[in-house]
């Protein structure tokens, strides 16, 4: 920046603040809003934005840090290096610096709604609200702000006024590929099939190597592609500088595609493929996963659960649904969703944050359970509760909560919440593990991307649930999902009576019961049961040597 414009930004800074001191809001954030024209103009923070778009954060970081270190109440500079932090996960620290830039210019939208998304991606979802309410209040029509809201409105299952402001964007720019798709997927979850696969066709005419579009209707699991579909999906691998992540999500669907035509050896080939480019960018250590089972059976003692017993939050509202993704969960939320006295959300992220809470700098979750007073247990479990009550939208005294990974919470779940139920959605681990392997998940499951990292996994599951029915025998009810599939209504009664629920007919018809479905398991849970998926990976044996060795003992004895 030159010494003129220095001085001119310096100086818009200077009489925002005289400004402030005087009261004089409006011409305060005139020459806030004067100040960041000038910095952006600058080469040096051009260049730094030319590294961000390019996600070279190692030429930006530096860049960031020494503008700001020279003038620290650049806020230009401060938004960028928050957005430098998000695209790394810290979103503490990005959250921290938005903050001082809406500090310095509160009306500054730009930041603004960069908070909304940071808070929206930390499940923080009314605060994200809130911030946006504020930025569509200054910018109403703005169909980056009205997405934003649309997505964070379905988190918490207010997907009518989601569909609505979706179709007002459309209505103005029908030209937005990945809207077209944001809108599909929300229509998908309220079981508007028909209508989600035209809006995915939609975003597809306008961008036909959106690879997440051609998974998304993959991932439908009742789409079957045509011989046109699969040349357009090969010739969008073709497409000369395709992302990284295009390229991936096309391998998984082509997969998908070649599988039902029987092509084994093709698809395998195109999953391996997919799954290895999104095993590089991900920093996933199985001997943690390993580590963390240990700790917790070291923790999660008779004497341990006897030392605290009937110290949490009493309320028996919550039913958690926990074990291996595509073991089943999806079903089991289905079959219990159509009883009158109990209502599905989601897939709910509020027990592993709030298990993370109770962690020390130095030891890592659960050491940190061994100290809390019987008042923070309580707590804790009220907190559940109280967190998770916007996701109740019926007047249901039963809830589910069925986030997979809560199985390495299990025992910090009967502390806090005694009276909760816990449901072991459990399947044949070659099926489970193999269906994880073609299955894309849009965040998490970071073990699902490699053959020997899955059967890991799958074996410290059994191995951690197996220690909590020793401690706490028979606290954990486990639904076998091949005995479910033979025997539905013995399996349904039985499940039943260990929730202490009547038996209703409408159990056995789940597939009739209208609901919003957020996971890949969407539409099969809106057809009869069936036996499509059992067996499915014996056509791959060839190339699954590296599962069943990781699996070990538990390839052939999982169910107990």
């Amino acid at each position: 920046m030159s010494d003129t414009a220095l001085k001119q930004a310096q100086a818009f800074r200077d009489q925002a603040l005289a400004f402030r001191a005087l009261g004089r809001k409006a011409d305060a954030e005139i020459a806030e809003l004067q100040a960041i024209g000038a910095s952006i103009h600058d080469p040096e923070l051009q260049h730094a934005a030319q590294a961000l778009a390019a996600n070279a954060l190692h030429l930006a970081e530096p860049i960031l840090k020494q503008r700001l270190k020279t003038i620290p109440t650049d806020v230009a500079a401060i938004r960028m290096l928050a957005e430098l932090a998000g695209r790394i996960g810290r979103y503490g620290d990005a959250e921290n610096l938005l903050r001082r830039a809406l500090d310095l210019a509160p009306g500054f939208t730009a930041a603004r709604s960069n908070l909304a998304m940071v808070l929206h991606r930390q499940n923080r979802t009314q605060e994200a609200l809130a911030e946006l309410d504020t930025v569509l209040a200054l910018d109403p029509t703005n169909p980056n702000h009205q997405n934003l809201k649309a997505a964070a409105l379905g988190k918490i299952g207010d997907y009518d006024e989601a569909l609505a402001l979706y179709e007002g964007v459309l209505q103005n720019r029908p030209d937005q590929p990945k809207i077209w798709m944001s809108y599909a997927h929300v229509l998908k979850t309220v079981g508007r099939q028909d209508h989600s696969i035209d809006a995915y066709r939609r975003a597809l005419s306008l961008r036909p190597d959106l690879g997440e579009v051609w998974w998304s209707l993959a991932n439908l699991k009742t789409v079957r592609f045509s011989p046109d579909d699969i040349a357009a999906m090969q010739a969008a691998l073709d497409t000369p500088g395709l992302g990284g992540d295009d390229r991936l999500h096309l391998g998984f669907a082509l997969g998908k595609a070649l599988e039902d035509l029987g092509q084994a050896e093709a698809a395998f080939g195109h999953y391996s493929t997919a799954n290895a480019l999104r095993r590089e960018g991900l920093d996933y250590d199985p001997s943690e996963i390993s580590r963390q089972v240990d700790r917790a059976i070291a923790t999660f003692t008779p004497e341990f659960f006897d030392r605290y017993a009937g110290q949490g939050c009493l309320d028996p509202d919550p039913i958690f649904i926990l074990g291996m993704p595509r073991a089943g969960s999806t079903l089991i939320e289905q079959i219990l969703a159509s009883h009158s006295l109990v209502e599905g959300t989601m897939e709910l992220p509020d027990i592993p944050a709030l298990a993370a809470c109770t962690g020390k700098e130095t030891q890592r979750y659960p050491a940190g359970l061994d100290g809390l007073m019987p008042d923070q247990i309580l707590e804790l479990g009220q907190d559940f509760l109280s967190r998770t009550r916007i996701q109740r939208k019926e007047a249901k005294p039963y809830f589910i909560d069925k986030l997979p990974n809560n199985w390495l919470y299990t025992g910090f779940i009967h502390l806090i919440l005694p009276n909760a139920k816990i449901i072991d959605a459990r399947r044949d681990p070659m099926d489970c593990c193999f269906s994880n392997f073609k299955q894309h998940f849009a965040r998490g499951q970071a073990f699902s991307y490699g053959l020997e990292d899955m059967g890991l996994y799958y074996s410290d599951y059994v191995r951690l649930m197996r220690h909590i029915d020793e401690v706490l025998p028979g606290r954990v009810h486990r639904v076998i999902h091949e005995r479910l599939i033979e025997a539905p209504e013995d399996q349904i009664r039985r499940l039943l009576a260990y929730l202490d629920l009547p038996f209703e007919a409408a159990c056995l018809n789940f597939h009739q019961t209208q609901r919003a479905v957020r996971t890949a398991s969407s539409e099969q849970v809106r057809r009869p049961l069936n036996r499509d998926g059992i067996g499915q990976w014996r056509a791959f044996e060839t190339w699954l040597d590296p599962l069943k060795a990781a699996l070990g003992l538990v390839h052939e004895n999982w169910q107990a």
